[in-house]
């Protein structure tokens, strides 16, 4: 009967949704969009699409990303927005880090991103245009497949702090106490291995077409990109998802290195407690800053 119940309440919810979007107007990007998609299909290959398409997807993607808070770190005004205001980038820092990523997106990232159209076809995944899940589907298949990757990042993230085999892989990750945006990817290549495996876990799951593969690397680097950018921004859009942990609370991980171990939600931290040391630190800032304010 439960079962059913949920069954029931999920399709209401769909039917909802698309009501809804019914009465909302044309999509002016839908046009050209799919001229795009058609043009795309019909010049390039299911492997040329799935291998080097989702390459351009990845890259593209990670590097624009990135330039916001590359760009914060010469904005005087900016700075006040700073998690650790004491810990400036650096350029030795940042080309260290450049390079680090290079390696592990094209000798650790690219041999598992060509075996992407081994998995459409083993597993019927569509290109076609017609076959498209609408935007609603679209966002609740990445939204499910954050939860599945939270779970297990944390789980695994906390495994690799252990003391016995943290200096082994996790260490390189944490060589920044102060992380900015481009940091999120820099990994020891077996950690990119075992954290990495959780993206691709949502995808088994959900994927219904290869759009899903794409938008889903999309909001796994926002994600990511966010939470290392060392920028408590705000009016962040990220920050209207339910649970999500952002910049503030990640920021903390890198600071303390213990706790606080999930990616993009806090409920896993608060279940097991892995946050109590972040709720101290925060309720300590908020009394120095009451005395501040007092003493002005």
């Amino acid at each position: 009967m439960a079962m059913n119940d949920s069954v029931n309440i999920l399709n209401s919810a769909y039917l909802a949704v698309e009501y809804i979007d019914s009465f909302l107007p044309d999509n002016p990007l839908q046009q050209p969009f799919k001229n795009a998609w058609n043009y795309m299909l019909d010049n390039y290959t299911k492997f040329q699409i799935a291998t080097w398409g989702s390459l351009i997807v990845h890259e593209v993607s990670y590097f624009l990303l990135c330039v916001p808070g590359f760009v914060f770190q010469f904005i005087p005004y900016m700075q006040k927005y700073k998690i650790q205001q004491d810990k400036p980038e650096t350029w030795e820092k940042q080309w260290k880090c450049f390079k680090t990523l290079l390696f592990n997106h094209f000798f650790i990232q690219l041999p598992l991103i060509c075996g992407t159209y081994y998995f459409t076809e083993y597993f019927n995944i569509p290109y076609e245009w017609e076959e498209m899940p609408r935007w609603y589907v679209l966002v609740a298949q990445c939204f499910g497949c954050a939860v599945i990757e939270d779970a297990w990042h944390y789980f695994l993230h906390r495994l690799l702090h252990h003391k016995r085999i943290y200096k082994y892989i996790h260490k390189v990750h944490h060589e920044f106490v102060s992380p900015f945006g481009m940091q999120a990817e820099y990994a020891h290549p077996l950690e990119t291995l075992i954290l990495g495996t959780g993206f691709f876990i949502g995808i088994v799951v959900f994927c219904n077409h290869v759009i899903l593969l794409w938008a889903w690397v999309i909001c796994r680097l926002m994600e990511t990109i966010d939470v290392h950018s060392g920028y408590d921004v705000p009016l962040n859009p990220l920050h209207l998802v339910p649970f999500y942990a952002g910049a503030r609370f990640h920021d903390f991980h890198h600071m303390n290195f213990i706790g606080n171990y999930a990616s993009t939600f806090t409920w896993w931290d608060r279940i097991f407690g892995t946050d109590s040391q972040f709720i101290a630190y925060n309720e300590k800032e908020k009394k120095q800053q009451l005395i501040m304010k007092k003493k002005a």
